[in-house]
């Protein structure tokens, strides 16, 4: 689920009769838009999801478990990229939401994380190489995801 957010901006003139110096009337003359509103992610997934746990080492349950993870970056001007998560967030659209791409084995899609170096993001891609204890961060550019590099991290599940 998202939460979408949209601001206009608009200038409004009023015609004001002053008395005595105090304000006695407002009428409103003009009004224009100045910037037309857009559409803008503001929070991504309020739906609490239970993790499943099975008995194997990696597996996370949400309880705040800290593991550690071995991390790349990805873009989503990628060739053949649609720029489209798993979970249907619109990276191009959204450049600024943190996402991560995992393996729904591991971390469940939907699941929040905090990631070393990365910060407060929200499990909501999948990859073909993010296979048990790896990660793929969203960075907005190629430049920032080649700077990320690959690294070894913690991560923190929130619920």
């Amino acid at each position: 689920m998202y939460s979408k957010e949209k601001k206009a901006y608009l200038k409004k003139e009023y015609e004001v009769t002053k008395e005595n110096g105090k304000e006695i009337d407002r009428k409103l003359v003009a009004e224009k838009t100045v910037q037309e509103s857009q559409n803008k992610i503001v929070a991504v997934g309020t739906k609490v999801m239970v993790a499943q746990v099975s008995r194997g080492n990696n597996t996370v349950a949400a309880n705040g478990k800290e593991m550690y993870v071995e991390a790349t970056a990805y873009t989503a001007y990628c060739n053949g990229c649609s720029g489209k998560t798993a979970t249907g967030i619109n990276l191009r659209s959204n450049p600024d939401v943190k996402v991560i791409a995992v393996d729904p084995r591991i971390i469940p899609l939907g699941t929040k994380v905090w990631v070393e170096g990365y910060g407060y993001a929200v499990a909501g891609d999948v990859g073909g190489a993010i296979k048990g204890d790896k990660i793929d961060v969203f960075m907005p550019t190629k430049e920032q995801a080649f700077r990320f590099g690959r690294k070894k991290v913690k991560i923190r599940i929130l619920n």
